[in-house]
């Protein structure tokens, strides 16, 4: 069998979710958003799996009081990679260190400077922000090979799904994205 060539899609902004049969522990049942995906490979962040840790920890680790809106968030599992660094996805883009960005208004952070802002300026309450600990990453061509291997559906993102339903509906909302009622979506085959 040879392996093709054929170009995909840049899928920066789009959600990446988990088939049934995933077997990866970590990524089974697992929504991520892509930040970044060129010919050197891809990188994002799981939405819908909550640390043990919350926003309020990330406040008093800078002797910040949490803003209402962070008050108990669950800071997120983003991924595998780099498991001991924080990051920060949020809207509007704002202008930070260290950010990578994903569209015109969402941006993926790693410096502090952003966690600073958030507590001082608690005026901002278009502002969204996710937290991660960790991040997904996928070297030359793995992402295509999981996908040509239907490991992954596909779908453009959606803020209100990422930014603000609840952390247990964010997989099924994403699902419903593309028309699928996630009580069809069964596991393994079986039944002709």
């Amino acid at each position: 069998m040879t392996k093709t060539n054929q170009k995909i899609e840049n899928l920066a902004n789009y959600f990446l979710i988990a088939m049934p049969n995933m077997d990866d522990t970590f990524f089974s049942g697992s929504v991520v958003y892509i930040c970044e995906h060129n010919e050197d490979g891809a990188m994002g962040v799981v939405i819908n799996k909550p640390s043990p840790l919350t926003m309020n920890q990330l406040f008093e680790a800078i002797q910040q009081r949490t803003p209402l809106q962070y008050d108990e968030q669950a800071v997120l599992m983003g991924g595998p990679v780099q498991v001991d660094r924080g990051f920060l996805l949020h809207t509007p883009v704002g202008d930070w260190e260290s950010s990578v960005l994903v569209s015109e208004d969402i941006a993926f952070t790693t410096s502090r400077d952003i966690i600073e802002d958030l507590a001082h300026n608690t005026q901002n309450t278009e502002a969204k922000t996710l937290a991660t600990i960790g991040y997904a990453g996928w070297k030359k061509n793995q992402l295509e090979d999981e996908l040509a291997k239907n490991a992954w559906l596909t779908v453009k993102a959606d803020q209100h799904i990422m930014f603000d339903l609840p952390v247990a509906e964010r997989y099924n909302a994403a699902l419903q994205l593309l028309g699928i009622n996630p009580a069809n979506l069964v596991q393994g085959a079986g039944h002709a």
